[in-house]
């Protein structure tokens, strides 16, 4: 993997203006993805491999003369998988240091058609046709339930009719009154992995620190966006994946 760039220009046209009781995407939580050093962690720590990334982008159907957003795009593996099929791509972050990493990545691999993008769900202005896929993995809980209201129906507006948004994330299905036991169980099991892995202090920051809500709260959010969801996988009492279509 090449080193980060020194200093990448992105396109200014992601960035909407904003009203400015508009929640702020850039500030740091748990983990400061805008660190260097901490970009190129987590990459490290990434379980899934690109034989996933294409398997994912197969099983959804994306083709080659579709359009795809990748919102959260992170380091780029998605999004990089993504064009290899697509006709284009717009990949979406609001870390500075992840889109550099990510561009990287995606000129190591030879890939030319991803823009990338500095924004993020509440300030990426989208322009062009709409586009036949939205993808978010690991994102959206950066964002508390009233503004994944806004962020949700925002990408609603973008796809095409009967468009798919894939939507990935550390989502609660285990019942409110357990979340003790829930909760120090996720923290105890990221305790046992090796040191490539997410420490327990990461799962704790991101408890405490960040938005990651009920499935049932966040299928009600999908559904009043005018989403059917297709299929829902509970992989864990805290992970989950959604395949939607645009009604």
């Amino acid at each position: 993997m090449p080193p980060l760039v020194g200093q990448t220009f992105y396109s200014k046209r992601g960035m909407s203006d904003h009203p400015d009781f508009i929640f702020d995407e850039f500030k740091p939580f748990a983990v400061d993805f805008h660190d260097v050093k901490e970009v190129e962690a987590y990459d490290r720590r990434q379980g899934t491999t690109e034989e996933e990334k294409r398997h994912l982008i197969a099983k959804l159907g994306v083709g080659s003369t579709d359009h795809v957003v990748d919102f959260g795009c992170g380091t780029g593996a998605l999004a990089i998988q993504a064009a290899f099929v697509c006709e284009r791509v717009v990949a979406v972050d609001v870390s500075e240091a992840m889109l550099s990493f990510a561009e990287a990545r995606a000129q190591e691999m030879g890939v030319t058609n991803i823009e990338f993008i500095h924004a993020g769900f509440l300030t990426y202005n989208h322009v062009g046709r709409s586009v036949d896929f939205i993808l978010t993995d690991s994102a959206l809980h950066h964002l508390p339930d009233f503004w994944k209201v806004a962020a949700i129906q925002r990408m609603s507006r973008i796809l095409k009719p009967n468009g798919i948004l894939f939507l990935a994330d550390a989502v609660y299905s285990f019942e409110p009154e357990h979340y003790q036991d829930a909760c120090s169980n996720w923290i105890a099991d990221a305790g046992k992995q090796d040191g490539s892995g997410f420490t327990p202090e990461n799962f704790a920051g991101h408890i405490r620190d960040e938005y990651s809500t009920y499935s049932w709260i966040l299928e009600a959010i999908l559904n009043r966006a005018r989403f059917e969801i297709l299929e829902a996988r509970y992989l864990s009492p805290i992970r989950a994946n959604y395949t939607c279509r645009k009604s």
